[in-house]
């Protein structure tokens, strides 16, 4: 490579080749919401980061426990304890320190809907678990007309090539899209992207009652199982909507 390219080459160079320097530009401006930071939210954050969103928005109230470790990106032993939205902002600023990163240690619901302004983002993803939540989310979402995308459930799965990305009323199988569509019909909401899964999602072997279910949700019952891959797929796959649609609006 000529001396003169190495002077003009920076941390996003790679992705620049394929996007350009008007969508490079449209993505360094833009601010985009993360609502739970867990197996999925995780690994969003992550390719949002690499992608050179200039604006990050990460909530979530939780802490890294031990049994996060199987799956979430910023889980380690030595984070055990730390406030998953503290080691996600650390970890965007260590990839990208021009990064402007916001923190919310907040559980997202109907109560706490109200500190967030949905109008100044240009994209809202949706990595929480909690029904409620999630409605509360996507209906502020679409009256401030800010573009969603809502992970459904990623739990009980193995398969990750069994994810796609759709339109929440053309979903199938999956148990939380269910509830979702039908909740979201009630509300008169008339499209959602999603990414979902038609493997039929099997019955844990034993029992973790108790612990946390992750994504920013207080402890419930039954607890899934997950893996590592199934998770950080549908994460990835948000993130490419996300980082596409902003960097080719249509």
């Amino acid at each position: 490579m000529c001396r003169g390219c190495l002077a003009v080459l920076n941390q996003f160079s790679r992705l620049e080749l394929l996007f350009g320097p008007e969508a490079m530009e449209r993505l360094s401006r833009a601010r985009v919401a993360v609502f739970g930071l867990g197996g999925v939210g995780g690994y969003v954050v992550e390719a949002l980061a690499r992608s050179g969103i200039g604006a990050l928005d990460l909530i979530d109230h939780d802490r890294f426990s031990l049994t996060n470790l199987n799956r979430q990106l910023h889980a380690t032993h030595r984070s055990l304890g730390e406030y998953k939205a503290d080691a996600a902002e650390a970890r965007v600023l260590d990839i990208n320190p021009q990064a402007k990163v916001r923190t919310y240690k907040v559980f997202y619901s109907p109560e706490t809907a109200a500190q967030f302004d949905f109008a100044r983002y240009d994209y809202v993803v949706d990595a929480i678990d909690t029904v409620t939540g999630k409605l509360a989310l996507i209906q502020r979402a679409c009256e401030a007309g800010t573009p969603i995308i809502s992970s459904m459930g990623a739990g009980n799965k193995l398969d990750p090539a069994a994810l796609e990305v759709a339109d929440i009323y053309e979903t199938s199988v999956c148990p939380l899209a269910r509830v979702m569509r039908r909740e979201l019909k009630k509300r008169g909401i008339p499209a959602l992207k999603v990414v979902y899964s038609r493997e039929p999602p099997l019955t844990p072997r034993g029992d973790c009652s108790g612990e946390e279910g992750g994504a920013g949700e207080p402890s419930r019952k039954p607890v899934p199982g997950s893996t590592a891959f199934v998770p950080a797929a549908a994460g990835l796959i948000l993130a490419s909507v996300v980082v596409r649609a902003i960097a080719f609006p249509d």
